[in-house]
């Protein structure tokens, strides 16, 4: 009763088998392996350079920055300085 066309326009099974005919006269049938095997090479290469990036985004995510760390040392640096000076200026008061 009711016919629902999920995906309309994609090719089918004599669509394909018109597809592979028209494919197999224009490249020959020898190079349509080497094509083949070309084209999952190619596709691999995108998939590990992909990976790469994910994994150096999540690198720099997890690590903190280097300018932040050197800030925090510095900070921590000046508020020892600050803990001197007062130290010293209350012995120098109270003496």
């Amino acid at each position: 009763m009711f016919d629902v066309i999920l995906f309309p326009g994609l090719p089918g099974g004599p669509e394909l088998l018109i597809v592979l005919f028209v494919l197999v006269l224009l490249f020959g049938a020898n190079k349509i392996p080497k094509l083949a095997r070309s084209t999952g090479q190619a596709m691999g290469e995108f998939q590990r350079g992909r990976q790469e990036i994910e994994e150096e985004l999540k690198e720099m995510e997890q690590q903190p920055d280097e300018d932040e760390e050197e800030f925090q040392a510095r900070k921590r640096e000046k508020e020892q300085e600050l803990e001197e000076t007062e130290t010293d200026a209350d012995s120098a008061s109270s003496s």
